[in-house]
């Protein structure tokens, strides 16, 4: 008798803190888009050490791969912040060099609102606020960070989480993330880079999200 093959769970775990990112994630994960588990983190009081906490004491178990999704913002409040930062970045870099679960740390500067603009190609700048509020249909941007719905709004008609605003924004990324996969084994092996003087800049990785997963 042949011997089964062991199951695979294609499953991957997503940190993040606010409601909007968590609305995001949350419907990817309820329509099955992606396998994931959400982890949401207070980073009240903590800042970004609560992040690599969290990460810290998570298991391994049925993952693939972990994702950290932040706000770049706190990076420039303070220099504790700054080192915080820095900390969680060099975390996930040693992760990533001991080959097992990958570890990938994706920082939206400022912050997951301005990232959301950029779904939109008609996105040329400006204020977030106004954008938000004229363009995306909110009246306010504490409307758009309550809304469950988000996810389809920003990925509707020609909006994408892979439009060329979010392309072009990678390359004043915080982190940089190289990756392959072996689709046979759902191995991903990953090296990732912290760029310390993009902090400030406005950029973001988290195109890094979909391309990684559906590479697998």
């Amino acid at each position: 008798m042949s011997r089964s093959k062991r199951k695979i769970n294609r499953r991957f775990r997503v940190f993040c803190e606010g409601d909007t990112e968590y609305n995001y994630f949350e419907y990817i994960r309820k329509n099955k888009l992606i396998s994931l588990v959400l982890k949401p983190v207070n980073m009240h009081g903590g800042g970004y050490s609560n992040f690599l906490d969290e990460v810290k004491s998570d298991s391994n178990t049925d993952c693939l791969a972990k994702f950290v999704v932040i706000d770049g913002d706190r990076a420039v409040k303070t220099e504790e912040e700054k080192r915080s930062l820095q900390e969680l970045a060099n975390y996930c870099i040693r992760q990533n060099q001991s080959k097992r679960i990958p570890h990938f740390l994706i920082v939206d500067f400022p912050d997951f609102e301005y990232v959301a603009c950029l779904h939109c190609e008609n996105y040329k700048g400006g204020l977030v606020e106004n954008f938000i509020k004229k363009e995306l249909k909110y009246k306010s941007v504490e409307a758009f960070k309550s809304d469950v719905n988000v996810y389809q709004k920003l990925n509707s008609g020609k909006n994408s989480n892979k439009s060329n605003n979010i392309r072009e924004a990678k390359r004043n990324s915080i982190v940089v993330n190289h990756f392959k996969t072996n689709k046979t084994t759902y191995e991903i092996l990953a090296e990732s880079f912290f760029i310390e003087e993009n902090i400030g800049k406005k950029g973001t990785n988290f195109i890094d999200f979909f391309e990684i997963v559906e590479s697998v």
